[in-house]
């Protein structure tokens, strides 16, 4: 009896490239100029990715656009986020039920917490990454932009969307 096995390593390959941006800009504005620099399509998604984090839910947004022609996928991720949290006092004075809020940041790479923005290319053999991270650089409002390495990565289950 033939015995057939199966090799796990094969799906822990990462087949993607993830570029590391470091701006002020909104999200819809970045897309904007990045729309513009690449030449590519990126557009929101309503499909946000969504992270629980004791007990609370933080929402990151998310712009994509598939080029079928060359087969690349393109997003553009938000790294960063808050979750706010109300919380109720109750005092006999003045004041009573007054809420106090607090606000959590999260990150949905928590490795790389000072990463404004993640552009996640699905892997090609035509992308050039170093001719798209200049490109990015001569983005007014774009402080910072590199390569990240994915291996380096702990949280990478975070990026499987």
């Amino acid at each position: 009896m033939a015995i057939l096995k199966l090799d796990l390593g094969e799906f822990d390959e990462i087949d993607y490239h993830l570029i590391a941006i470091h701006t002020s800009l909104e999200d819809y504005r970045l897309a904007y100029f990045i729309n513009q620099k690449l030449l590519v399509k990126l557009s929101k998604s309503d499909n946000e990715l969504q992270i629980s984090i004791k007990e609370e839910a933080a929402n990151f947004s998310r712009f994509l656009y598939s080029d079928e022609e060359n087969l690349i996928f393109w997003d553009l991720i938000q790294n960063k986020n808050k979750i706010i949290h109300i919380k109720e006092q109750k005092t006999n004075n003045l004041f009573s039920d007054v809420g106090i809020e607090t606000a959590t940041k999260v990150f949905l790479v928590p490795d790389f917490n000072k990463v404004d923005y993640f552009l996640k290319i699905e892997d090609n053999p035509i992308i050039n990454l170093s001719e798209i991270q200049m490109s990015l650089k001569t983005i007014a409002g774009i402080s910072t932009v590199y390569v990240v390495d994915v291996n380096q990565i702990k949280s990478k289950n975070n990026l499987i969307f």
